[in-house]
């Protein structure tokens, strides 16, 4: 997979705003100089500049007035780059780019080790483990959500948008807003949810590294999807709604 190169949105936003300063600094600077002069000029006796496009010398009212209507195009400017900037999506690591969640075999270990997915909260996803087979129309790997044994799965219940955490008795996925229930890949089992968990699509570098794409949600399998045929393991965490 290719890295994206791209601009952080500090970045831009102190680009926008040296731009911003210089061009209001030259403006400001030009108009002064050019009232000095006039000034000079009108004390000596001799003939007043006139402004560049008015034809009439510039006055005191007309340099303040300037300066208030660049003032505010200042403002607006700076208002409109940081906006601009802060929803400029962050292509270097940032929920809603491709993020590299770590070493395969690194988050494999610590999937074993803790008894539960693997949590990476700057994308809000899961990483769970994935052995699965396809069934009828549901085949992960084939869909790209699913590689090396791995599957990343949003951290977003598909009924209301609560986060979902992950019950360690039931090594199931159950909602705490209002009691949806998923089993360890994700698939729908229990509560008002429409489906199963959202996912995103994943790929494994021959490096090791696990790169998921959070730029795109892929919509989580219909009710009834069961690829691991496994009950709850224990009790729930979160009394079925």
């Amino acid at each position: 997979m290719t890295p994206v190169l791209a601009l952080s949105s500090g970045v831009i936003a102190a680009i926008v705003a040296v731009v911003i300063i210089d061009l209001f600094a030259i403006a400001f600077g030009l108009s002064f100089v050019r009232a000095r002069k006039a000034q000079r000029a009108a004390a000596a006796g001799e003939p007043v500049p006139t402004g560049p496009t008015t034809g009439k010398p510039v006055s005191r009212r007309d340099f303040f007035r300037r300066s208030l209507l660049v003032s505010f195009g200042v403002f607006a400017a700076a208002f409109g780059g940081a906006t601009i900037a802060f929803l400029w999506p962050n292509l270097k690591g940032g929920f809603g780019s491709v993020i590299n969640a770590g070493k395969l075999d690194e988050i494999k270990a610590a999937i074993e080790a803790d008894g539960e997915p693997y949590y990476f909260g700057a994308g809000r996803f899961y990483l769970v483990a994935y052995d699965g087979k396809a069934s009828g129309d549901v085949d992960y790997a084939a869909e790209g959500v699913a590689a090396e044994g791995i599957m990343p799965l949003y951290q977003r219940c598909v009924h209301l948008g609560c986060r979902v955490p992950f019950c360690k008795q039931s090594q199931w996925f159950e909602c705490p807003c209002h009691g949806s229930k998923y089993n360890t890949a994700g698939e729908y089992t229990l509560g008002p949810a429409p489906r199963g968990l959202d996912r995103f699509a994943v790929q494994v570098t021959p490096a090791g590294d696990v790169m998921v794409d959070t730029s795109a949600v892929v919509l989580g399998p219909p009710r009834g999807t069961d690829t691991l045929g496994k009950p709850q393991a224990g009790p729930f965490c979160v009394a079925p709604g």
